[in-house]
């Protein structure tokens, strides 16, 4: 067993395999006592295996077993699992979400391209939202997709955008009722009744209290010009 912290919150992994501990390796303590501790059972692991990863190792399945059962918890910290890339530009976070495919991560490698030192990323597919005394921040996560992209860390979210492929970059401000159709597919729902509730009113108030964009873009350098500006327009 070991104890990681994300989002601020102390969570303890009692583990079967190896795997796990690797790639939570930049978000462990060893000071702090956990708030909640959680394993994958074996048949979780099995589960996971013949549902959503047939021929993967287990210990891949179990870190994937994992990350659900933190995500289904984070209800209790005011704090939610979204699917997403996110990238810190200036110290403020922007949050990239599309369906699988579209380019997310090409996105956010044209702002790393385009602007720099003044650009890194926070977490490339996994972060973890939390509602704090300042507003809501952005935390990475040890899932970080296939490209690696992340770090342990945090910024207070500017604005999410939704990512959508155009042949010419376009931007704009859509309002919440379109932004609740975009987030859903996006937003880790616990099972439980619930921590469901609980979920779906920490998403009311986030809603209320963050900018959302939709951009249309190519992966040509303009894209992420088009969405800077846009998402900065005073």
């Amino acid at each position: 067993m070991f104890t990681i912290e994300i989002a601020g919150i102390a969570v303890g992994i009692q583990n079967r395999f190896r795997y796990i501990r690797e790639i939570c390796q930049d978000y462990m303590v060893n000071d702090a006592a956990p708030l909640f501790t959680v394993c994958a059972t074996e048949d979780d692991i099995e589960e996971e295996l013949k549902i959503s990863a047939p021929g993967a190792p287990k210990a891949y399945a179990e870190a994937t077993c994992i990350h659900r059962l933190i995500a289904r918890r984070l209800h209790e910290f005011d704090a939610f699992l979204l699917h997403s890339a996110v990238i810190s530009c200036d110290g403020e976070g922007y949050a990239f979400a599309a369906r699988s495919g579209v380019g997310k991560s090409t996105h956010i490698s044209l702002w790393m391209k385009n602007f720099g030192d003044r650009v890194f990323v926070v977490n490339g597919d996994k972060p973890i939202v939390r509602l704090t005394e300042n507003g809501f921040y952005v935390y990475g996560t040890p899932w970080r997709g296939k490209e690696g992209y992340g770090k342990n860390t945090s910024c207070p979210l500017k604005a999410l955008c939704f990512v959508e492929r155009g042949t010419e970059n376009s931007i704009c401000q859509i309002d919440s009722q379109a932004a609740l159709m975009g987030l859903f597919p996006q937003v880790y729902l616990p099972e439980d009744a619930m921590a469901s509730s609980a979920t779906l009113e920490l998403i009311d108030k986030f809603v209320k209290k963050t900018k959302f964009y939709r951009l249309k873009c190519n992966m040509e350098d303009e894209a992420a010009v088009v969405a800077y500006h846009g998402m900065n327009e005073k």
